[in-house]
C-alpha cells in the first residue's frame, strides 16, 4: 500500500491490531507490527510475553507520521486471575513498553454480585496505569442485561478509559446491541472498544455508528483495504444512478 486515504486513515485510527492466538510466534509479532506501521493503526494488541519484542520493533520503525502504540492484555482471557496477579502483570507490561492496557474483569465475582471486588480490582488496575490507557473487557456475551448496565456504571466511577465488549475467546463478540447499551450508560469520558468478530466493513462501519470508538481485530488491514473498494462502488454506484448527466 503506498498511501491511505483520509477516510482510511480515520479507520485505521481507530483500530487496535490484534494478535492474541495461543501460537503467535516472533516473526507474526514482527509482521503485525510491521503492517501497523504501514497502515497507522492505533496499537498492535498482543499477549504480555511479547510486549519487548513489539516495543523493540515498533521503536526501530516508527516515523514522526505515525505512533503505533503498544497495547497488552492483563487477565486474559478468562479475568479469573487473582487482583495481585493482574496488577504485577500490568507493571511488568509497563516497564516492558506497553502503553494501552486491557484487562479482564473477574466474571465469576460478577455473577457471585461482589460488585465491591470487580469495582476495586479497576480502580487498582487504573491507579497501576497512572496516565496510560485502560480499557476494561467485561465479556458482555456471558452478561444479563442489567450486569452489562451495572458494569458501565462500575467503569464510569472507576475512571477508566474504556469499556470493551470481548476477548474474542468466549461465546460471542461485538454487537449492535451492547454498544448502544454501553454508549446509552456509561460516562460520556468513557469510550467504547468493539472486539471479536469484526471482519467486515459494513459491521465496522455499525460498530461506530452505534458509538463505538476503538476496534480491535485481526482483520484490520482487510478493513482499511476494503472501506477503499466500498467508497469506490458507493461513487460508481452514484455516477451510474445519474445517467449521462
Amino acid at each position: 500500500m503506498s498511501s491511505l486515504t483520509h477516510s482510511q486513515l480515520e479507520l485505521s485510527s481507530m483500530i487496535d491490531h490484534t494478535l492474541l492466538k495461543q501460537d503467535s510466534t516472533d516473526e507474526q509479532i514482527i509482521t503485525l507490527c510491521s503492517q501497523a506501521v504501514q497502515y497507522q493503526f492505533a496499537s498492535v494488541c498482543i499477549q504480555p510475553t511479547y510486549v519487548e519484542l513489539a516495543h523493540k520493533h515498533l521503536k526501530q520503525q516508527q516515523q514522526q507520521i505515525s505512533k503505533v502504540k503498544v497495547c497488552t492484555v492483563i487477565g486474559f482471557p478468562l479475568g479469573s486471575n487473582t487482583t495481585q496477579t493482574k496488577l504485577f502483570e500490568c507493571q511488568q507490561a509497563i516497564e516492558q513498553g506497553a502503553e494501552e492496557i486491557d484487562m479482564v474483569i473477574n466474571i465469576g465475582k460478577v455473577k457471585s454480585k461482589q460488585w465491591d471486588y470487580v469495582e476495586q480490582e479497576i480502580k487498582q488496575l487504573k491507579d497501576k496505569c497512572k496516565n496510560l490507557v485502560l480499557k476494561v473487557i467485561i465479556e458482555t456475551c456471558l452478561l444479563t442485561r442489567e450486569e452489562k448496565i451495572q458494569l458501565c456504571q462500575i467503569v464510569t466511577r472507576c475512571k477508566a478509559d474504556y469499556i470493551k465488549t470481548s476477548t474474542g475467546f468466549s461465546t460471542g463478540g461485538a454487537t449492535l446491541e451492547d454498544i448502544k447499551l454501553m454508549r446509552e450508560n456509561c460516562g460520556e469520558n468513557v469510550k467504547i472498544k468493539a472486539s471479536g468478530g469484526i471482519r467486515d466493513i459494513k459491521f465496522a462501519k455499525e460498530l461506530i455508528k452505534e458509538g463505538a470508538t476503538r476496534l480491535g481485530t485481526s482483520s484490520g488491514t482487510k478493513l482499511v483495504d476494503d472501506l477503499l473498494n466500498d467508497q469506490e462502488t458507493t461513487t460508481t454506484k452514484t455516477t451510474t444512478d445519474q445517467g449521462n448527466y
